[in-house]
């Protein structure tokens, strides 16, 4: 009778040791949240033009043949066109017709010639292009968007890899939802966010447990962060060695038989 008691110990502890706690999967379960109280949102601000961004734009009119000269056809010589094979979507080809942001901040423009775009919103930039088409076009509409915002999520998700996005705002939360979700052994305490600006890079750690997230300058993702999720010493332990991986799915279930065979006697 002893010596079952001592193998149900041994066998729970086991068990426990390589298994994920409940609290563990849960984000937000740390802070209380001001339940049915507005608050002001933090952190929202429109992304700046960064050298070395890559922005669609065109110009539209009442008159196609007039808006023509300021919306170059797309081209694509035979080395980009080696690119584009093997790459799934047909929007690929918008990346060689995309205006490139040169090391100055500015970009060539058809007939307007170089615009500077640095530092300033798509907004901004708009209202700029306006001004400078109004010579030429009284009734232009001009579209503009990112083609290069991209973000990379690594690590604990369920579809880690390089996500595209196309609308101007998107936060830690919506990317880590394209990744697939984080899986039951993401570390949630301690997520690694890289961030290159101003010819700097930033390393962030981000708590998904805490409500001070969404106040985080890191909330609202910018182009070409990485997202790192690290995975639970639970997680190391299942991939660490078979032996310690047949530990963790068998433990379990050991346990239960070991309880009714000591309640049994």
């Amino acid at each position: 009778m002893r010596s079952n008691y001592y193998l149900l110990l041994i066998l729970t502890t086991l068990a426990l040791h390589s298994c994920v706690s409940h609290e563990e999967l849960i984000n937000f379960n740390e802070d209380a949240f001001p339940l049915n109280t507005a608050e002001s949102i933090a952190g929202q601000s429109s992304l700046l033009v960064q050298p070395e961004d890559l922005l669609h734009i065109t110009v539209q009119s009442y008159d196609p043949e007039a808006a023509a000269a300021f919306n170059p056809p797309v081209s694509a010589g035979p080395n980009q066109q080696m690119m584009v094979q093997g790459l799934q979507g047909g929007n690929q080809l918008e990346l060689f017709s995309g205006y490139f942001v040169d090391r100055q901040g500015v970009i060539d423009f058809p007939v307007l010639g170089q615009v500077p775009v640095a530092g300033k919103t798509l907004d901004e930039i708009k209202g700029d292009l306006y001004a400078r088409l109004r010579p030429y076009l009284n009734d232009a509409v001009v579209n503009i968007r990112f083609l290069n915002f991209k973000v990379t999520v690594l690590g604990e998700v369920n579809a880690p890899g390089q996500l595209r996005l196309t609308n101007q705002r998107v936060t830690l939360l919506e990317a880590l939802g394209q990744a697939g979700d984080l899986t039951p052994y993401a570390n949630r305490r301690n997520i690694l966010l890289i961030r290159e600006q101003d010819g700097q890079r930033i390393y962030a750690r981000i708590n998904l447990r805490k409500r001070e997230l969404f106040y985080s300058p890191y909330f609202y993702l910018k182009q070409n962060d990485l997202i790192y999720v690290e995975p639970l010493r639970a997680r190391v332990a299942t991939v660490a060695d078979p032996a310690q991986r047949f530990i963790s799915y068998s433990s379990g279930v050991l346990s239960v038989i070991t309880l009714i065979l000591a309640i049994a006697k």
